[in-house]
């Protein structure tokens, strides 16, 4: 009995590729769409991102750092500051609340699935801005030119394409980053308690 040389519709070596979404990664899966020609080979999809809306969407974050590092310019250079400079001009407060502002793209992240190694280069930046912002008058020089909010978005923006899922760990970890900003926005009061104390004892 000769056997028949065409397949039946529903053999899977002729079934298209169907496109699915996930998150991370890209995925093909044959299902029963049938092939345009006989040579396409199946398409890959990109990966998506975890997308943000309202305070973390992208344009509000790029905002944000746009205000706190190069909002404005000094005529006649090519030299830009923003509010973070000039916030740091006042001895300790200032300092603290310019990382407070500053600690939005950190938290950003965290939400929008920047991997760890990430995160913990973003404190990096935050904690010079923050410590050696804290020093009179070199200090903000240092944010002027450090930009930290510029780096951070900068990162953010980068390792998007490697979203995660929050787990048991990434909430410790959150914890983790609240206890070191806590600390790292605790030492100019400290720098200043110091002063203080220092000029006290001069007179």
């Amino acid at each position: 009995m000769q056997r028949s040389r065409h397949r039946s519709a529903t053999d899977p070596c002729l079934l298209g590729p169907i496109k699915l979404h996930s998150t991370g990664a890209s995925r093909i899966q044959w299902g029963t769409s049938m092939p345009q020609g006989a040579n396409n080979p199946p398409e890959i999809l990109a990966p998506r991102t975890r997308a943000a809306r309202g305070l973390f969407a992208d344009e509000n974050l790029d905002m944000l750092a746009h205000v706190l590092d190069d909002c404005f310019r000094i005529p006649g250079t090519s030299i830009r500051f923003g509010l973070d400079g000039i916030v740091g001009l006042i001895p300790g407060l200032g300092d603290v609340l310019a990382g407070l502002a500053s600690t939005i793209l950190v938290v950003a992240a965290w939400f929008r699935g920047v991997p760890y190694v990430t995160l913990a280069r973003m404190l990096v930046n935050l904690g010079l801005d923050v410590v050696i912002g804290a020093v009179p008058l070199l200090g903000d020089i240092f944010d002027i030119a450090w930009k930290a909010n510029r780096r951070n978005y900068a990162l953010l923006t980068r390792h998007l394409h490697e979203p995660r899922r929050h787990t048991w760990r990434d909430w410790v970890f959150l914890l983790l980053i609240g206890f070191t900003v806590a600390a790292i926005f605790t030492a100019p009061l400290l720098v200043l308690a110091w002063l203080l104390g220092w000029m006290m004892h001069r007179l």
